[in-house]
């Protein structure tokens, strides 16, 4: 059945308000922002069951010569030696203790990697959902953020995956050999993802200084006289965080001193470039009782829109204006 001409104009008044060519300054009502919150919300959440359903079957299947998810996440576990796993003999398998562990273990591990994997997907509502209310340079730096940001964290996942063999290998020799291990599937799971949460979201680390240094907070000579301590609070930070053996906390509290030493330079080429700009100004050479030379006249809402209306107006073609 055909929609009436009446809900297809509903319909259309709603993307021309939501439109940056019919919308330019992006106001909206509040019924218009709660209405486009429930459906940005509600395709973020598409997006979710979809990965989810995605990694739940790539769970226990093959995806080409990509190994099935239940491999890649029980690998750092078979990688140990098989002297310290029971059973000792293959294949190599985790316990399971309660009714239905394993189902709830494939569809908790299946929803995070479908998470990751459907992340463009539900972040772009996200986005689309509060890029409106930016200027475009807000806009570039957001988009600069979120991608430096997902970069980093990725890195420190990796990082992360790589090292976990090492402490099970050393916290599975603790006990003196009186002890065989064999991981409950719950337990090991919630294990390996929260150490890949703790590196991921420990590698922002370089990011956090960089932003707190271009908003003016810290700057280079202040970083640069609490290095030892920065240093220092890295190291007990690791200490804290990781497994009680000294592979995990020596990767980690590695890899964030070389991130810090990485952003400590960028904040130095900034504020090497800060200070040149103030003094072509004559910023630093102002009384305290001057004003500084910025530009003080308000300006509306409505003159971007009304600029952008009269450049068309000014570019279209004689017969067109009326």
């Amino acid at each position: 059945m055909a929609d009436s001409p009446d809900k297809r104009e509903r319909r259309g008044s709603k993307r021309r308000a939501r439109s940056r060519r019919h919308n330019p300054d992006g106001t909206m009502t509040l019924i218009e922002h709660i209405y486009e919150f429930r459906r940005r919300l509600g395709f973020a959440l598409l997006a979710l069951v979809a990965g989810g359903i995605v990694g739940f079957l790539w769970f226990s299947n093959r995806v080409g010569p990509i190994p099935s998810l239940g491999d890649l996440v029980t690998g750092p576990y078979c990688a140990i030696p098989p002297e310290q796993r029971f059973p000792k003999e293959p294949p190599c398998r985790l316990l399971q203790t309660v009714p239905f562990e394993a189902f709830m273990i494939q569809l908790k591990v299946g929803l995070t990697a479908g998470a990751v994997l459907f992340a463009p997907a539900w972040l772009y509502q996200l986005w689309a959902f509060i890029a409106p209310g930016l200027y475009s340079k807000e806009r570039k730096y957001a988009l600069t953020f979120v991608g430096f940001a997902s970069v980093l964290f990725a890195c420190g996942v990796v990082l992360a995956y790589f090292m976990v063999p090492h402490a099970l290998e050393l916290l599975t020799n603790f006990g003196g050999g009186a002890f065989d291990t064999w991981f409950t599937g719950d337990k090991y799971v919630s294990f390996v993802i929260s150490l890949l949460l703790i590196f991921g979201v420990s590698f922002e680390l370089p990011l956090l200084v960089v932003m707190l240094n271009r908003v003016g907070v810290v700057r280079y000579e202040q970083l640069k006289k609490w290095r030892r301590g920065i240093i220092f609070i890295l190291f007990v930070f690791a200490a804290f965080v990781t497994p009680a053996d000294p592979f995990s906390m020596i990767a980690l509290a590695g890899a964030l001193t070389l991130l810090f030493e990485f952003a400590l330079q960028l904040t130095r080429l900034h504020d090497r470039k800060r200070d040149r700009h103030r003094a072509e100004e004559g910023w630093d050479r102002l009384a305290d009782d001057e004003a500084a030379p910025f530009d003080y006249t308000p300006t509306s809402v409505d003159d971007e829109p009304r600029a952008k209306q009269s450049g068309n107006a000014s570019n279209a073609a004689p017969d067109d204006v009326t």
